[in-house]
């Protein structure tokens, strides 16, 4: 039987990190291995880095919303192998407390990506809604669920987060382009 692998993901359970990480496994015929979930691309290159992790997966770059301007940075700091570089589609969707409606929202919470993504829905629907960045859609989407934040914040994040979270979805699919690509890479330790 062939060892365990360890990936790290810059996102949290239910984030599109995660969704990317199943993707490449499935579609590479990896069948044991254990995600790590490490929320940003700083914390896995560098888990990456100190040989904890034997690849790291992070978004680097969105059809829509540009470059993941902290994945950039913290490239800049390690070394490492690319394995492959991929996309997968992301579709964005506008999360809340169970009961809560559009009329109650006063928040949006979710990582500066998505924020970008969906900025011209949240200015056509919501324009005076303060916006609050985050480090991971998921994770947003946790904190939502155990009351880190208020109940009048809405969250941006995958639909899988309706169940994992116990939220309702207000509306699904609020990206401002129909295909809505992030590129993902996969990286290992120099010396593999």
């Amino acid at each position: 039987m062939k060892k365990e692998i360890k990936i790290g993901i810059s996102g949290n359970v239910g984030s599109f990190s995660e969704e990317a990480a199943n993707y490449y496994c499935q579609k590479n015929n990896i069948k044991n291995y254990k995600l790590k979930y490490l929320i940003n691309a700083e914390k896995t290159l560098k888990t990456l880095h100190d040989k904890k992790i034997d690849k790291a997966i992070f978004p680097i770059e969105n059809s829509n919303g540009g470059i993941v301007i902290e994945a950039i940075y913290a490239i800049s700091n390690y070394n490492f192998n690319i394995k492959k570089i991929f996309e997968i589609d992301v579709q964005h969707c506008l999360l809340v407390q169970r009961g809560i409606n559009v009329s109650d929202i006063k928040k949006i919470a979710s990582h500066p990506q998505a924020l970008k993504q969906c900025r011209m829905y949240i200015k056509q629907k919501l324009p005076n809604i303060k916006l609050q960045e985050y480090s991971d859609t998921a994770s947003a989407a946790k904190d939502l669920h155990n009351n880190t934040l208020t109940s009048d914040t809405a969250v941006i994040a995958p639909k899988i987060c309706k169940k994992l979270y116990n939220l309702d979805i207000l509306e699904e699919s609020i990206q401002d382009l129909k295909f809505n690509f992030t590129t993902f890479v996969v990286g290992e330790n120099l010396n593999k």
